[in-house]
């Protein structure tokens, strides 16, 4: 498996509504539910609108498009992490999986990854 580690920090939000999000950034997963609308995007793109944000997260994604009879991808890349004590916020599309860990935890991400067989490569 490989995995490729996104530039930029990112944040986590919540937003009142949809007008201030720039969703032609290269990054920006947005939800909707009956409850709230959930935004994440790098931090220079959070927008005034925001009611809460988490920052500084880092951002891996799955390489490849994923074909949905694929199991167990984020799974097996959960558990790494969940092993090594790192708290994750996971974001699928409809090609790949992408999953964000605080900055702090990006260097041992990588390591435990690496320690089990996952390729690991940096994005400009």
């Amino acid at each position: 498996m490989d995995i490729e580690v996104i530039k930029g920090l990112f944040s986590i939000c919540k937003v009142n509504d949809l007008s201030k999000v720039n969703i032609n950034d290269d990054f920006a997963f947005i939800s909707k539910t009956d409850e709230e609308i959930s935004l994440v995007c790098l931090c220079s793109s959070v927008p005034e609108n925001v009611i809460c944000e988490d920052k500084g997260w880092r951002c891996f994604r799955i390489a490849g498009v994923l074909d949905f009879s694929l199991t167990g991808i984020l799974y097996n890349v959960s558990k790494i992490l969940a092993e090594n004590k790192i708290g994750i916020f996971a974001v699928s599309t409809y090609n790949t999986d992408y999953i964000l860990v605080k900055s702090e935890n990006l260097d041992k991400a990588v390591k435990a990854f690496e320690e089990n067989g996952i390729n690991i490569s940096y994005l400009d």
